[in-house]
């Protein structure tokens, strides 16, 4: 291994090395030209390109040796995987050393008919050698997965690959939040989506590593990132906090910011404990670290549904702003009131955080009518009693009522909410005759049912009222397809 041990390169050390990645891209460019111009001219048997080919190899080999001179330097600053950089260099210098023997044998062996034969192989070497020591490089700079992170559809889904939004990875979609494990489940994809590229096992940038626990409390050179129970003393906090011309701030300019609430909730997370074993349940979030944990129930599916699906005609409305005192007054109850879109004044409500939210209580919602347009209620003590206030809400468009006391009865009430498109009536007491009462819904997408009550015939019947309705029944036979027909 030839990686430079020094403690503290110099300046000077640092300034030429960081010229490899500046003065690598020539020869790759220059030896890559040569191998072509070589092709063609044998499969085209166009001679008038040969006399170019030994004046590129030439060229290309200088670059090269004057680019692993460059990455030798580079090499001092620590801040890469050992195995992968030890692989990149004696790769490189085999380029090196491969071109040089390209060029000697292009302008000294071409008459020799037996020494010339060496001469493809050779270029075939090169070719080889150079795309495995830019690929080694790629890795190291920008990250394992930096070929395929753009990957589209539908090579994303057939290869395995973790859907996109348009904000990056989607969120993967937590189905318990209180059960889920703060550290693995909530906080560490975030860590891999912002932060591994530059501190991982082939990157060690500050000769700090964020991808493994014991590596990340740990620290890095200058020492630990992380005091647990005092995030703002915490330098991984402060770094994310610097503004972003700060060349300490973190991640560095280029790189994808953490959004606020990425940030509280790293802040969150370290001011009770870091632990790595603690779940949601057992920690108190704030609100805004709530409203980031509800993303996380819907697949991170806030904003204008970014999930594929048509935007709902309700967000061509306009609606006032909500009272900031009758939204207080919900999250007075530990309720999760969000904005769904930006731009709009159009709410969420989840009451995922109050169970007990009953009848006595749904009046609440009453100055909220035209903003709410997502509602979860679901687990709540709510009856049909509510459900009279519920058709109010003009707007809404996503209801959640699994878990919950309501009938066919009250399900009646909700016949006029034109804008309906999504239904949860998981385990509950409804049967062929409340969904029945859903046939005016004509916005209806998608309607859960699970463990009901609800039959074959009361589907078939709904699917004729709506055909383009999805309906969830959690039947193993899986024949709605056959219903439909």
């Amino acid at each position: 291994m030839i990686v430079l041990q020094a403690n503290t390169p110099s300046d000077w050390v640092m300034f030429f090395g960081h010229f490899h990645p500046v003065v690598v891209h020539l020869p790759i460019g220059m030896l890559m030209i040569a191998a072509i111009l070589e092709l063609i001219a044998r499969k085209k048997e166009l001679d008038s390109l040969q006399p170019a080919i030994a004046p590129i190899l030439l060229v290309g080999t200088l670059t090269a040796i004057i680019s692993c001179l460059f990455g030798y330097l580079l090499s001092s600053s620590g801040e890469y995987n050992e195995d992968t950089l030890f692989w990149h260099q004696w790769m490189g210098i085999a380029v090196a050393f491969i071109s040089f023997l390209s060029w000697y044998m292009k302008v000294n062996w071409q008459q020799d008919p037996i020494m010339k034969k060496a001469y493809l192989p050779s270029l075939y070497l090169m070719v080889f050698l150079l795309t495995a020591t830019g690929h080694l490089g790629g890795n190291m700079t920008h990250g394992e997965d930096y070929l395929y992170a753009n990957t589209p559809e539908p090579f994303r889904s057939l290869f395995g690959l973790p859907a996109r939004t348009n904000g990056g990875i989607a969120k993967k979609k937590i189905e318990n939040i209180n059960e889920a494990l703060v550290y693995q489940d909530i906080v560490a994809p975030v860590m891999e989506q912002k932060c591994w590229s530059c501190h991982n096992a082939n990157k060690i940038k500050g000769g700090l590593r964020m991808d493994k626990q014991e590596l990340l409390m740990k620290g890095g050179e200058n020492g630990a990132i992380i005091k647990a129970n005092d995030a703002t003393n915490s330098e991984l906090i402060k770094r994310l906090l610097l503004p972003e011309e700060d060349e300490h701030h973190m991640p560095p300019k280029g790189k994808t910011p953490l959004t606020e609430q990425e940030i509280s909730l790293l802040h969150w997370w370290i001011q009770n404990g870091a632990a790595f074993d603690k779940k949601v349940a057992q920690l108190k979030p704030d609100e805004k670290v709530k409203a980031f944990l509800a993303s996380l129930e819907t697949g991170g599916a806030t904003q204008t549904q970014s999930t594929g699906e048509s935007i709902s005609p309700v967000f061509n409305e306009k609606v006032a702003a909500a009272s900031d005192v009758d939204i207080q007054k919900l999250t007075a109850l530990n309720v999760i009131v969000m904005p769904v879109a930006s731009g709009q004044n159009f709410l969420e409500a989840n009451f995922v955080n109050d169970r007990s939210f009953d009848d006595a209580q749904i009046n609440l919602l009453s100055n909220l009518s035209e903003q709410i347009i997502w509602l979860k209620l679901g687990s709540t003590k709510i009856t049909d009693k509510s459900l009279t206030e519920l058709a109010k809400l003009k707007h809404l468009t996503r209801l959640h009522l699994e878990h919950t006391a309501i009938t066919d009865a009250g399900l009646t009430q909700l016949q006029d909410l034109k804008y309906l498109e999504y239904l949860n009536l998981f385990d509950t007491k409804i049967s062929d005759a409340g969904i029945q009462s859903l046939a005016k819904l004509k916005s209806l997408k998608k309607l859960y049912c699970w463990q009901s009550k609800v039959t074959k015939a009361g589907v078939e019947a709904l699917k004729k009222a709506l055909p383009n309705v999805e309906i969830d029944t959690g039947w193993e036979e899986k024949n709605l397809a056959e219903v439909s027909k």
